[in-house]
């Protein structure tokens, strides 16, 4: 059940190219340690060094498999790029799934399906005249792993990525990881603070001290194969590794069901986050390569996208299905910090009814805290419908987050992160004080 939905994402069929070009299969294409196939497209109207983007499929997929079931070769035919389809033929998990979980792949240079695919943009620079400024990666589920992953490895590479479905650089351990059901990382369980993984990309590339490039995060908030808090793990990472605040410099809902956050910096996005209202495990969907493609600045536009307002536009439907949170877990016993020594922080997301929200407690006393129990009230009629990395109970206007069993202690100076999703009418207001073991926090 799980594996045909996983092999299912991206595998839409959408119109084939109307160009009389084709896609072609590329035998030798140099370092190959991945044991991957090659196929490019290659429009008939191109520009004499045309942008390279690297379209990658979800497992049990193929390249072949993903130049049918989405719309960037189409989109190649109208503005003119070379889209480079791999094939993975790594068969952890459910067989054909980019490796992200070895050692080798996690270290530039490495070997594995990472050097294999910096082989095909190679070849393409070489046989087409791509422009090695303009290069691109985006992906499905796998594929969408792959590109953060690309981007951890090669920042000198890529210009930009847009991850569909994805999870952070380094989330996987290591092949037994991989599986979803068996995975600490797709399994929810992969709390990390932003530092640590800003720390993970950074290790990737020792020594690297240029630009990071550009990232599109997008998740169905109903994602329950590839848990929909996986996009929040993924913009702790991407924000960090910019060295941006976690909260965002804009939201909108550029069309109905996409609510979109941005991070800019000089009045340029880095990172662009789109969640999709209840779309489980189903992206890309119609007219999102063509928003990645425009992410990228490779439709006549600018690089990155203009700012827009940071007053949220309600979409017309609210999430039909929320994410999957962790199970409930048994409470240790806890240890109750002094007054005034925790510090929280809260950021909400909100649509039409709905809303996402992310709370970070960091214990600012001397001693460890050992399980943990944080309180709030509504000063609305908010309701809490699912959450993640805590156990959530509401009873009226007041809310008890506890701990799980993976997150339950915080060291002095440290901090852990849990997220939900609610409803709302009116007006979805923050709440003005929250508790640590029955302890007041300070915001």
């Amino acid at each position: 059940m799980a594996a045909a939905a996983l092999v299912a994402a991206g595998a839409a069929t959408f119109p084939s190219p109307a160009a009389a070009a084709s896609l072609v299969e590329v035998t030798s294409f140099g370092s190959n340690p991945g044991g991957m196939r090659m196929h490019v497209y290659v429009p008939d109207t191109r520009p004499a060094n045309p942008p390279i983007v690297v379209a990658m499929h979800g497992c049990g997929g193929s390249g072949p498999g993903f130049y049918s079931g989405s719309e960037f070769a189409s989109l190649a035919d109208r503005y003119g790029f070379v889209v480079i389809y791999p094939s993975a033929t790594q068969q952890a998990g459910f067989g054909n799934c980019f490796d992200t979980w070895s050692a080798a792949s996690k270290t530039r240079g490495g070997g594995s399906d990472p050097v294999s695919i910096a082989s095909m943009i190679s070849y393409v620079q070489r046989q087409y005249g791509g422009d090695p400024n303009r290069v691109y990666a985006t992906g499905s589920s796998s594929g969408g792993m792959m590109t953060q992953h690309m981007l951890a490895l090669y920042p000198d590479v890529f210009k930009a990525g847009a991850s569909f479905m994805g999870v952070p650089f380094n989330c996987f351990a290591n092949a037994a990881d991989y599986p979803p059901g068996a995975s600490q990382c797709t399994g929810g369980r992969m709390d990390r603070t932003p530092q640590q993984w800003g720390d993970a990309v950074r290790q990737a590339f020792p020594g690297w001290t240029g630009t990071r490039p550009p990232i599109q995060l997008w998740h169905g908030t109903a994602d329950t194969l590839v848990p929909y808090q996986l996009l929040q793990e993924s913009i702790d990472q991407w924000t960090n590794v910019h060295g941006l605040s976690l909260t965002p410099s804009t939201t909108d809902t550029p069309q109905a069901n996409w609510n979109r956050r941005r991070w800019l910096a000089n009045g340029s996005v880095l990172v662009e986050a789109i969640s999709v209202n209840g779309a489980g495990h189903s992206l890309p969907s119609s007219g999102m390569a063509l928003a990645a493609i425009q992410f990228f600045g490779i439709t006549g536009g600018p690089t990155s996208p203009p700012p827009t307002t940071s007053t949220p536009q309600p979409p017309t439907t609210p999430p039909t299905t929320p994410p999957t949170s962790a199970p409930p877990t048994s409470v240790p016993p806890t240890t109750t910090p002094p007054v005034g020594a925790c510090r929280t922080g809260y950021t909400a997301n909100t649509w039409n009814n709905g809303f996402t929200a992310n709370v970070t407690v960091t214990n600012t006393a001397a001693t460890a805290v050992s399980g943990w129990t944080v309180q709030w009230s509504w000063p609305g009629n908010q309701r809490v419908t699912n959450a993640w990395n805590a156990t959530v109970t509401q009873s009226g206007a007041d809310v008890t987050a506890r701990n799980v069993s993976y997150n339950a202690s915080i060291a002095p100076g440290a901090s852990v992160t849990f997220g939900f999703q609610g409803t709302y009418s009116g007006t979805n207001q923050a709440p003005a004080r929250f508790t640590l073991n029955g302890a007041a926090c300070t915001t």
